[in-house]
C-alpha cells in the first residue's frame, strides 16, 4: 500500500490529486489493474468529478457549503465540525478507478480529488493496486 501525504490550505477545498496518484502508479509499475483509493478521515473525503474548469469545484463547494450542508449552530458535537462529518459521508471516503498501460482510466475530463471539509490539514490519502 502506498501513501500520499496532501497539505490543504482552507476549511473547505477541493485539491486535484490526479497528478500524484498517476505518478505513484508509474512508480510501483501497475500496467493493468485496479486501483483502490481510500481517504481514513472521517472529515475529508475523496470524489471524481471534472478537473478542466476551475469553476466546477468552486460551484460544487459553493452549493455544499451553501445549501446542501449550511454551517449551522444546532449542531451538537463538541469539536463543532459536525458539517465536516456530514459533507464527508455525502462524498464518501473511497473511490476505484481501472489502470489500463499504467494509465489511470478517467473521462476526458475526470479528475480525482480530496475534499477537505475541516482544513487547514495534512491528510493522508492509501492507494492499492490490485493488478490483473
Amino acid at each position: 500500500m502506498q501513501t500520499l501525504t496532501v497539505p490543504t490550505n482552507t476549511k473547505t477545498e477541493l485539491i486535484d490529486i490526479t497528478a500524484l496518484v498517476q505518478s505513484e502508479m508509474h512508480a510501483v509499475g501497475l500496467v493493468d489493474g485496479i486501483l483502490f483509493i481510500f481517504c481514513p478521515h472521517t472529515t475529508a473525503g475523496l470524489t471524481l468529478n471534472e478537473n478542466w474548469d476551475p469553476d466546477v469545484e468552486r460551484d460544487v463547494l459553493l452549493t455544499v457549503n451553501g445549501h446542501i450542508v449550511p454551517p449551522d449552530s444546532r449542531h451538537r458535537h463538541a469539536e463543532g465540525n459536525s458539517p465536516a462529518h456530514i459533507k464527508t459521508s455525502l462524498f464518501g471516503s473511497s473511490e476505484m478507478v481501472f489502470v489500463e498501460n499504467g494509465m489511470l482510466q478517467l473521462g476526458q475530463w475526470q479528475g480525482i480529488f480530496l475534499a477537505e471539509f475541516d482544513g487547514p490539514r495534512r491528510r493522508r490519502v492509501w492507494l492499492k493496486a490490485l493488478s490483473t
